[in-house]
């Protein structure tokens, strides 16, 4: 379906075919309203007598077509099609650098739902290039290439800008340490943290979300074996835990849970192989549904069949230690899944993380496994607003941590 002139409609002479173009004014003209399909074939028609003014409706209808169909292929051909048709208006033609960039946005990302990441990557260059870096980051970043994804945020960050959104910090913060420069991503972490504790302390942003950055920004630290800086976020955490549990949250806020899955899904960025151009992973610390390339967000939750065996193999073998690690993974994927299908009972996913400290208490010795597995389900109680639950999990994972003699709980 790649646009064409039709040079059916053409005679030898290089001109149109004026029945044709009649036609096509008649359908769209008539008292009922032509079909997409057959808009598209009228304004194909008449984009040749008078692109000025059909090849943007041209475009439009295209995209327009998109939305009716489920077939990648189609996809693809039609958003290629409205590309190029964009490409021929004037430069004048008000509006033709946003329908352009609409265009494209789409178009790659038909290109991704295809199969076809080098010719995604061009487009997402092509986007980069007029000044929309963000997709070309996280397909770096998918394909392994941290350090190039790292550059490009810093590149089109300007220092010291107050109008960079928490999520593109966070990815920015994810590339840098993917890449080893844990120095750079704890500076740049740490001004998502410090943005969360201004906008919590006026109010305009939840103290959970508050939370699930400083226990991050502490899983930051710990990696980079700041050990007196992580305990004192995990302190900040824990007042915050403590007065939630005492109150709940101070304003009322709609469905925040995007920010808490973002982050778990990165804290389980270790246990994953590592990407490669040839065997592309998701970006994490993108929004997973939002941010991350279809074909490797469709890999993602296909794998959860495999390691729904692997847990059970495991189980059975006894091996403990692998046993939670998978566990874990496991439940990073459901939880995913969980947001992200707008399933929001609490009972669907929570025996997931019970399941993770059950097993992790049956590790002989092994307080930091329990801690973590503690931390997970304190953060998930968080986002289902079980607050004093929460602060029960976070201050026994706190104490752990801390060496301070506990009473265990299941």
């Amino acid at each position: 379906m790649h646009y064409t002139e039709d040079r059916g409609h053409m005679g030898n002479a290089g001109k149109y075919d004026e029945d044709a173009v009649l036609r096509a004014r008649v359908l769209l003209l008539g008292s009922d309203r032509p079909s997409n399909r057959v808009e598209i074939e009228a304004y194909r028609t008449l984009a040749q007598v008078s692109p000025r003014v059909y090849l943007p409706r041209l475009a439009h209808a295209l995209v327009a077509r998109t939305r009716e169909l489920r077939d990648p292929k189609a996809h693809v051909a039609l958003y290629a099609e409205a590309v190029d048709a964009v490409r021929r208006y004037d430069a004048e033609v008000p509006g033709r650098k946003d329908q352009l960039n609409g265009a494209l946005r789409g178009y790659q990302h038909a290109l991704f739902a295809a199969g076809r990441r080098a010719e995604g990557r061009s487009v997402c260059e092509e986007l980069a290039a007029a000044g929309q870096y963000g997709r070309l980051a996280v397909v770096l970043a998918e394909e392994g290439r941290h350090g190039e994804a790292a550059d490009l945020y810093a590149r089109r960050i300007v220092p010291g800008s107050a109008d960079v959104s928490d999520w593109t910090l966070i990815e920015w913060a994810a590339e840098l340490d993917a890449a080893g420069r844990r120095g750079e991503a704890l500076e740049v972490f740490a001004r998502v943290v410090a943005e969360a504790r201004r906008t919590a302390a006026e109010d305009r942003s939840p103290l959970a979300s508050l939370v699930w950055k400083l226990d991050h920004y502490a899983r930051m630290l710990r990696a980079a074996g700041r050990r007196s800086e992580e305990a004192a976020a995990r302190r900040e955490a824990l007042t915050l835990v403590t007065r939630l549990a005492a109150g709940g949250e101070p304003v009322s806020w709609s469905n925040i849970q995007a920010s808490w899955v973002t982050l778990l899904v990165l804290s389980g960025r270790p246990a994953e192989p590592a990407a490669t151009p040839d065997a592309p992973l998701p970006a994490f610390g993108a929004h997973p549904y939002h941010g991350w390339s279809p074909d490797t967000r469709e890999e993602y939750f296909a794998s959860v069949p495999s390691l729904e065996q692997r847990v059970a193999a495991l189980r059975a073998s006894g091996d403990l230690p692998e046993l939670v690690a998978a566990q874990r993974r496991l439940t990073v994927r459901r939880a995913l899944r969980w947001e992200t299908c707008g399933r929001r009972a609490e009972e669907v996913l929570r025996p997931d993380f019970d399941e993770g400290v059950a097993l992790a208490r049956r590790l002989p010795e092994d307080r930091s496994s329990v801690a973590r597995a503690l931390v997970d389900r304190s953060m998930f109680l968080l986002a289902v607003k079980r607050y004093e639950e929460a602060h029960a999990d976070f201050a026994e994972a706190f104490a752990l941590d801390s060496g301070t003699p506990i009473v265990t709980r299941t």
